[in-house]
């Protein structure tokens, strides 16, 4: 059985979610506390203390990219490919995947950190989908609004935006531009470039800007066909 180490509210660890879900791949989910991290398998010696992290078999692998490379090589024919054999499709798939970890997961957590009452409710999320013990529960829910919101005001900074809520709607722009009146990014095919942002907008479903991307038709039509196609395989621990 796979496990997937992760936080639930990383964008990249939905995003190998919903590759996994996408594949038909059985797999555990162990929530990392995102202040202690003690939850993580050991990990190269080369590897960031980051999640998402995946391990089956007494293999270790991590960061999303390479982990989704890894389902289709590691899993075979099990579900569609994420990476298309069409050249030029397979080239949009990957530089939308990029554009995604990026752009668009980068201005996600100013818009569910912005605010003190963002954070709040952030750090509620984590600790009620968490298996930390009741002391680490009370530690995410007193000092994760604080480190939350101080992530977003650096994002917005190094990013040079000051409007979380404009990034976002400008980023989903682009994504419309790319999508046009394709079903999926690359063609009539789910792939990479799919996965990465239908895991990164999945991640904001508990937060008021997911109502926001769900109210534009043209990306609210796409995300449903994605969702069709995902199957919850996770298995409780």
């Amino acid at each position: 059985m796979l496990t997937l180490y992760q936080f639930e509210l990383c964008p990249f660890c939905h995003k190998v979610k919903a590759g996994l879900e996408v594949k038909g791949i059985d797999y555990r989910k162990v929530e990392v506390n995102p202040m202690t991290k003690k939850e993580l398998p050991e990990l190269p010696e080369d590897a960031p203390k980051k999640v998402p992290v995946v391990e089956v078999g007494g293999e270790v692998v991590h960061d999303s990219t390479t982990i989704l490379s890894w389902l289709d090589e590691r899993f075979g024919e099990q579900g569609p490919a994420l990476l298309p054999a069409d050249p030029e499709a397979r080239a949009l798939s990957e530089k939308v995947e990029q554009w995604v970890d990026d752009e668009f997961a980068m201005a996600l957590p100013t818009v569910i950190y912005g605010t003190w009452g963002e954070a709040l409710k952030a750090a509620q999320v984590t600790a009620k989908t968490s298996n930390f013990g009741v002391l680490q529960n009370v530690g995410v829910r007193a000092g994760g609004p604080l480190i939350m919101h101080q992530v977003a005001k650096r994002i917005l900074k190094k990013h040079g935006k000051s409007d979380g809520h404009r990034w976002v709607a400008e980023a989903l722009d682009t994504f419309e531009e790319w999508l046009r009146d394709r079903p999926f990014v690359a063609g009539d095919e789910v792939s990479l470039g799919d996965v990465a942002m239908h895991g990164a907008s999945s991640c904001v479903e508990p937060f008021p800007i997911f109502g926001e991307i769900m109210r534009r038709p043209v990306t609210a039509a796409w995300f449903e066909r994605v969702r069709a196609l995902r199957r919850d395989t996770s298995v409780a621990a």
